[in-house]
């Protein structure tokens, strides 16, 4: 029978193989620990419905609370169109909507793959190897370990990354890691910005969260990120306003699992090992 030390020492070793797993190239690593999730602001204003918007700003965030989670890697950057060709081109998967005859739009290798539902997204990262993120390890990402609002610092700016910066500009997807200024405290390129992203979570309230939300449950996966597109007709101060909301690495947005859309992409996770 093996003794307390003994054991003791077997499972230090298989701790640190999983500390010693080299990050892949395009991975950055995500350290195990705690992060603070969500946020306890209030819109106490009543700014959102004064814009239009169904629900208070914050309220589905509610609580801030505390989430511990192993060690992962997380895609540095968003999954590209030549990245999905090669899925589309092993598994015959279906493609998606802006592609033709069998490939994607010229000059757009490098750009974030978009149209893709979060089945096929699913599907994606299967075939490579990974799985896609939950909206706890996409916030961890993003925020970094001290809980960012944004992931470049705890104050708005659009320059850090590629959003739209009123509500009549001709907007598009760009190149990923193009806003080196943006990236989290992790490395990870566009976590806001460029195109939303799908995680594997279901629109539901956190624990805690009593706010009457008749979209939480299991119809709606958990999109984050923001995109490239405006985010409402307002003008001036009122669009910088709503965009600071929604640009925070907290926001949550969401989408039916079969919708595709021209601002809607994803990157992909995986567990260290």
């Amino acid at each position: 029978m093996l003794t307390f030390e003994a054991v003791m020492v077997f499972l230090a070793l298989l701790i640190g193989l999983s500390a010693c797993e080299k990050t892949p190239d395009d991975m950055v690593r995500v350290p195990a620990g705690e992060f603070l999730m969500g946020t306890d602001d209030v819109d106490a204003d009543n700014r959102a419905l004064d814009h239009g918007l169904p629900h208070p700003w914050y309220e589905d965030e509610h609580p801030l609370h505390r989430v511990s989670l192993p060690a992962f890697f997380m895609d540095a950057t968003e999954v590209t169109y030549e990245q999905y060709k090669k899925f589309a081109d092993a598994t015959r998967h279906p493609l998606p909507d802006d592609w033709t005859n069998g490939t994607y739009p010229s000059g757009k290798a490098r750009f974030p793959v978009a149209y893709v539902n979060w089945f096929d997204a699913e599907a994606y990262c299967r075939w490579a190897g990974k799985r896609l993120p939950t909206e706890e390890e996409w916030e961890k990402a993003a925020r970094g370990p001290d809980s960012l609002k944004y992931p470049w610092g705890n104050f708005f700016a659009p320059a850090p990354a590629n959003i739209a910066k009123g509500a009549v500009m001709i907007a598009s997807s760009v190149a990923v890691g193009q806003y080196k200024d943006g990236k989290s405290p992790y490395g990870a390129h566009d976590m806001i910005g460029n195109v939303w992203e799908w995680t594997d979570s279901w629109y539901r309230a956190y624990p805690g969260n009593n706010a009457r939300n008749e979209n939480f449950g299991q119809v709606f996966r958990v999109t984050r990120g923001l995109s490239f597109m405006g985010v409402g007709h307002y003008s001036g101060e009122a669009y910088t306003e709503v965009a600071s909301i929604i640009a925070r690495a907290s926001f949550r947005s969401y989408d039916f699992p079969t919708s595709r859309l021209t601002d809607l992409g994803f990157r992909c996770a995986r567990s260290v090992r």
